[in-house]
């Protein structure tokens, strides 16, 4: 790995880019949790962040009592990517930027042409 950083520092890094997002782009998010894990389930390095839930444009098949939403920010695969830690803080603003906006129903196509994907 290009740079190291524990889990509770990466965990702490994470909050602490989540607090700089605007308040109109998280004041929106109902019923989602944030999670840091060290890598996705299939061990790669090549996923940054996942949101594992329904969009807010599909809601309308979400139930009452539903688990939370969530959305993934892995530890290790950013690591890997970011020479330093302003690369960090960019990359994982950019991957929670990206997955906020899945939960809203802007998919991969439309994050590229925005930048963000």
């Amino acid at each position: 790995m290009s740079l190291y950083l524990g889990v509770e520092d990466f965990e702490r890094l994470v909050v602490d880019e989540l607090d700089r997002l605007p308040d109109d782009m998280v004041a929106g998010l109902d019923n989602v949790v944030f999670v840091v894990e060290d890598r996705p389930e299939d061990g790669s390095l090549d996923l940054l962040g996942l949101y594992d839930g329904w969009a807010l444009t599909e809601r309308d098949r979400y139930g009452v009592g539903e688990l939370p939403d969530r959305i993934i920010v892995y530890r290790e695969p950013h690591l890997a990517a970011c020479g330093d830690m302003d690369e960090l803080r960019d990359e994982v603003h950019t991957t929670l930027v990206h997955e906020i906006a899945h939960f809203y129903g802007i998919d991969d196509e439309r994050l590229h042409e925005l930048g963000w994907a």
